[in-house]
């Protein structure tokens, strides 16, 4: 009876009937229903291969939705290093091009009348690796009472490839992204959610992708709310008018942690030729995210000056160490020279021109050549060029399993539940988090929450006004001396 509908959950959607799954949730005595691998969009094989994703098909018998949907294309190697560093279970997905499905988890009580807050996860891995099921929504559904959806989008060549006209105008995998959104505002209230409360939510390459999508006349109104963990659209040489720009800087986190893990180079081993194959392993796996004038219309930077933006409330953060998931390992004597390299490699994605690379190796490096100093003091560089100072300047213009850790995360998950349901984060029992304003307050979710102003705001101004002055004035002293 009740208990045989509990255990196989049956839905009605616009395209057909689903049977999914219950899970029971630690620390809750709640139950929440699970569906796996729904279709959000046709395959994107054969002729709809580097098109637009079209609506799925619809089908007759009752759909089994128990079985994790394969990941999209990718390289396996990276997708198990991924795995590695960032899940917490290694589940060992498939691959394929047949890959635009998402997964739902909700709570077992809900039905069409409850009208939840919905959140969609987008998941991070460069716009190259990853995939929906590394992340499991049932806890934070069963904490906090709300749908939660992830999502699955094309990922590197067959996400992002572009000609640059009309035979091929790229972005493939944001409009993955947004075909996902309408599915979801079509079928989402028979699963209890509400498709007028749909918050995007996503982290590193999955928080570029919201911000991307909040800038995106053809994902408006899809969405009412957005949060970006460490990832925003004014990442550096992210976005080009011109495809033949190759956009790698999402990679360099992950290649720079397997580089690190590389104990067995010796010091006399040419680091020029260890980031040499990088590069070229880089060139394999680039990708163009391209102003396309479809998705995307202008440069990012000129749609937010314009305020051409869906202006939603947003959160955006910064995760520590993002860019350094290798920190424990004691780098090699030597290192301080292949960090100059790296840093030469990276100069074009930063924005500032290679003969200025002293002034950024002198603010950071300092003289010291203490490899474990040096190795904090680049992650520290690549962090603030890549995912603090385009944050803060995103943030301007949008303007107007320890139990402590166990802690943080249902602590975190209060904040963005709170968010999803009424557009502030702010709660009982909670630190109040500060609106961002002039006064650039923030909030620091660590095993201590606590209210802060201006973050790392000497480093800010080191990108944002020292530096464009110092070469400003360089580049006038050299034009001077050749008069």
């Amino acid at each position: 009876g009740a208990r045989q509908q509990i255990e196989q959950p049956e839905v009605a959607t616009k395209y057909g009937r689903l049977k999914g799954k219950w899970v029971t949730v630690k620390g809750t005595d709640r139950l929440t229903n699970v569906f796996l691998g729904i279709s959000s969009a046709k395959p994107p094989v054969g002729a709809l291969r580097f098109s637009p994703p079209q609506p799925a098909e619809p089908w007759i018998s009752v759909r089994d939705a128990t079985s994790f949907p394969p990941a999209c294309l990718q390289d396996q190697a990276m997708l198990e290093k991924f795995e590695e560093i960032f899940s917490t279970k290694q589940l060992n997905f498939s691959i394929s091009e047949d890959c635009l499905y998402l997964n739902i988890y909700t709570p077992a009580h809900s039905n069409e009348k409850a009208k939840l807050p919905v959140l969609v996860w987008i998941h991070g891995g460069a716009l190259l690796m990853g995939g929906a099921s590394m992340y499991d929504g049932s806890a934070l559904s069963a904490y906090e009472n709300l749908v939660v959806v992830t999502i699955q989008y094309r990922l590197g060549i067959t996400g992002f490839f572009s000609t640059g006209d009309e035979h091929a105008h790229g972005n493939w995998g944001f409009l993955d992204q947004v075909a996902a959104l309408q599915w979801i505002q079509e079928n989402i209230k028979h699963f209890g959610g509400d498709p007028g409360s749909v918050t995007i939510f996503g982290e590193s390459a999955g928080g570029v992708s919201v911000s991307v999508l909040v800038l995106s006349p053809l994902a408006k109104g899809l969405f009412h709310k957005a949060i970006s963990e460490s990832g925003v659209a004014l990442l550096s040489a992210m976005f080009s008018s011109h495809p033949e720009v190759i956009a790698k800087v999402l990679i360099y986190p992950f290649l720079l942690a397997m580089l690190m893990e590389q104990q067995s180079y010796d010091d006399t081993s040419s680091a020029l030729s260890v980031l040499c194959l990088i590069a070229e392993e880089l060139t394999l796996f680039s990708l163009f995210t391209v102003t396309d004038g479809v998705f995307i219309q202008k440069n990012p930077e000129e749609l937010m000056a314009g305020k051409d933006f869906s202006a939603v409330p947003y959160i955006i953060g910064i995760n520590n160490h993002e860019y350094g998931s290798q920190s424990h390992y004691r780098p090699p004597l030597g290192w301080r020279k292949r960090l100059e390299i790296e840093i030469m490699i990276n100069i074009p994605h930063l924005s500032v021109p290679a003969e200025f690379v002293s002034l950024i190796t002198d603010e950071y490096l300092g003289d010291t050549n203490n490899p474990v100093a040096l190795r904090d003091q680049f992650l520290d560089l690549m962090e603030d060029a890549i995912f603090l100072v385009p944050a803060i300047k995103t943030s301007n213009y949008h303007r107007d399993a320890t139990e402590e850790e166990e802690h943080l995360s249902r602590t975190i998950m209060k904040y963005w539940a709170n968010f999803a349901r009424n557009g502030n984060p702010n709660g009982a029992g909670l630190v109040e988090w500060p609106a961002y304003d002039m006064n650039e307050q923030y909030l620091e979710l660590n095993l201590q929450r606590k209210e802060a102003k201006k973050l790392k705001g000497n480093r800010v101004e080191f990108w944002t006004k020292t530096l464009p002055e110092k070469i400003k004035k360089m580049k006038e002293k050299r034009e001077h001396a050749e008069l």
